[in-house]
């Protein structure tokens, strides 16, 4: 019985850990940020985007009640850099400041670590924002059904990616960062949070779809898997040439870019239905 107490204990850890990691929700839990924690908190990291999607969702809903679909666009950008604190962003900006700099393997990761913004930083974090703004302006004019439902999806299949990167790639830091304690984090966790992934995503929109909709849900659910495993892949896969191996920054950006595509996916998919 006490083991189990235990176990519990650790997994409510680890969920914790996961919400204070890639979000701004409130949880004033003391969680001890060690290796073991923090190695089963990524299982969780599609639920942290469900929350965060859940929020975006009925931000998007009701704003575009009150608003045009432009200015709730650019309302609902915000919000989403706000529900992270610009975490990801910040990840982004690192990695572009880094990468861009054409630099040798270990400056580049020098200037990774400095707290201090550069040009292509800016640039990239521009880019970025216009992009996401631009594509929800798009997706909140649509009045399709399954716009909120697809919306709230896209922090879910990018946050898995994470995971999906976390796992698949080494740590390019050789014991350096918070990075290095999810070094053992391997098919493990990364099945878990496949898992997790796929039943919220089959769950949101079987139920957005009706009871008859579940080959449609199986199908957008696989898809998402696939944009997102795709565009993140083509960026874990370059940055790791690059710099030898991923950072907790270049997780960061990969999330960044997987919620773009996924974004584009839907826009896409929206319009080619409307």
């Amino acid at each position: 019985m006490r083991n189990f107490i235990a176990a519990i204990v650790q997994i409510g850890y680890s969920f914790v850990a996961a919400v204070q990691l890639l979000s701004r929700f409130p949880l004033p839990v003391q969680v001890p940020y060690e290796e073991r924690v923090l190695r089963r908190s990524v299982v969780f990291y599609p639920v942290v985007g469900l929350f965060i999607g859940l929020v975006l969702a009925i931000a998007g809903w009701g704003t575009v009640l009150v608003l045009p679909a432009g200015t709730a666009a650019a309302f609902l950008t915000g919000l989403w850099v706000a529900l992270t604190g610009g975490l990801h962003l910040d990840g982004l900006m690192d990695t572009a400041d880094g990468v861009l700099s054409h630099r040798s393997r270990e400056r580049m990761l020098e200037i990774m670590k400095d707290s201090r913004v550069g040009a292509m930083g800016v640039i990239v974090c521009v880019l970025q924002l216009l992009m996401k703004y631009a594509l929800l302006s798009a997706l909140l004019a649509n009045d399709g059904k399954l716009q909120w439902s697809l919306l709230l999806l896209v922090p879910v299949w990018s946050r898995w990616y994470m995971t999906a990167a976390i796992a698949i790639w080494p740590y390019a830091r050789k014991g350096e960062g918070m990075g290095a304690l999810f070094r053992e984090v391997g098919t493990r966790e990364l099945a878990l949070s496949s898992l997790a992934a796929a039943v919220i995503s089959l769950a949101v929109l079987a139920g957005a779809l009706g009871g008859t909709g579940w080959s449609t849900a199986a199908l957008l659910s696989a898809c998402g898997a696939a944009i997102s495993g795709g565009a993140g892949t083509l960026a874990a896969a370059r940055l790791a040439r690059k710099l030898g191996g991923l950072t907790g920054d270049t997780y960061g950006a990969v999330n960044e870019l997987a919620e773009t595509a996924l974004l584009l996916g839907v826009v896409l998919y929206l319009g080619g239905i409307g």
